[in-house]
């Protein structure tokens, strides 16, 4: 399956007094990761919304390993488990710069029509990308 990474350095403002990540930032991270592999098929989050699709997250699972810190530059590794559906599921890695598991987690998101609010089926030109 199609996948993408992403290195950030962590910033002051997402760490707590004690210089480490704080775990509500987490889900951030994994958004960077989403919106960076959909740009690396050539999609735009900000297209996708336009054409008339959002994707809410429906279920989050983050298992952490081991801190994050300040100054600290992470990789964000983002897998697609399987060809989207009305659902797109993710896993992902976060990893530090010499390659210690810092975190692991998973994502459920749900196509939507940004009208209506209902359920739709991926739209076929990301289906065409995955393909290619």
């Amino acid at each position: 399956m199609h996948s993408h990474e992403i290195s950030i350095r962590v910033r002051y403002g997402e760490t707590d007094q004690m210089g480490v990540v704080y775990h509500g930032n987490y889900p951030q991270y994994l958004e960077l990761g989403r919106v960076e592999w959909l740009r690396s098929l050539g999609i735009s989050y900000a297209e996708m919304e336009e054409t008339g699709y959002i994707l809410p997250v429906t279920s989050i699972r983050i298992h952490y390993k081991k801190p994050a810190v300040y100054d600290q530059l992470i990789t964000i590794r983002t897998h697609l488990r399987n060809i989207p559906t009305v659902r797109i599921s993710f896993d992902y890695e976060i990893e530090s710069e010499n390659g210690e598991l810092l975190a692991t987690a998973h994502t459920d998101l749900a196509f939507l029509n940004s009208q209506t609010r209902r359920p739709v089926r991926c739209p076929e030109y990301i289906l065409d990308k995955l393909r290619a």
